[in-house]
């Protein structure tokens, strides 16, 4: 369920004084734990650290980004891969493929 039109995008107040003493575009990183924070339009520009419980995730803000959570661009949990038996035969595959780019590239003598 979405936040109420008449509350409006919820903001962290310390990134508002945060994104205040810095400008847009500027290398500083503004850590976060707000990952709830909506992205508003004021804040195309900036990097935001927002923590993932383990580290800080650099997320630089753009224009399609605008109305979403910080937290969807930090990602909790590490995907990877699928397991079993088929996903051994394409990595089996893939790594034979590479192989045979590599054994090519080298010229013949005579």
């Amino acid at each position: 369920m979405s936040r109420s039109l008449k509350k409006g995008p919820y903001v962290h107040p310390s990134l508002a004084k945060h994104m205040a003493r810095t400008s847009p575009g500027s290398k500083t990183v503004i850590k976060t734990w707000s990952r709830d924070s909506t992205i508003t339009p004021d804040m195309i520009g900036y990097t935001f650290g927002v923590h993932n419980g383990r580290a800080f995730i650099e997320v630089k803000i753009m224009e399609d980004m605008v109305g979403h959570c910080l937290g969807e661009f930090s990602p909790t949990r590490k995907f990877v891969r699928h397991g079993g038996k088929m996903q051994k035969e394409q990595e089996l595959k893939a790594a034979e493929a590479e192989k045979a780019k590599v054994a090519p590239a080298a010229p013949e003598k005579k």
